[in-house]
């Protein structure tokens, strides 16, 4: 069974950075899909970064590009989203998702929440002016 869990979120002061992780347990398939989303009560779940295991980049949005990244450890099976620069319209609760997957399969809808299968319960960040 697949298990995702998010940690890092917190409150913090307009242009200041967040790490966020998540831990990914279960997959046995050498190869499957990762992203970062984030939702607030205003908006739809919308996709933030996304990315393969192996370290290909498959996804970033054009509201954090230049300001976050998404990067992968293998040996910890851990995903990260590191975020600088933060603005308040970056607040909402960031989640991780995961789903089975080759690079083609990864490249296509890697920004859409109906693509992923398996999700974290999520992590707040609040980002204040």
């Amino acid at each position: 069974q697949v298990h995702l869990a998010e940690s890092g979120g917190d409150s913090v002061q307009a242009g200041g950075s967040l790490r966020l992780s998540c831990g990914v347990s279960g997959y046995t398939a050498s190869s499957y899909c990762m992203g970062w989303f984030r939702q607030t009560p205003e908006k739809n779940r919308e996709g933030v970064a996304a990315m393969t295991n192996g370290g290909i980049n498959t996804f970033l949005s054009t509201t954090v590009k230049g300001r976050f990244s998404i990067s992968h450890d293998g040996a910890k099976n851990t995903l990260y989203l590191q975020m600088n620069s933060l603005k308040p319209e970056d607040s909402g609760m960031y989640f991780c998702a995961a789903r089975l997957g080759d690079l083609y399969t990864c490249n296509h809808g890697s920004n859409q929440p109906e693509s992923y299968d398996s999700w974290g319960q999520g992590t707040q960040v609040i980002v204040s002016s």
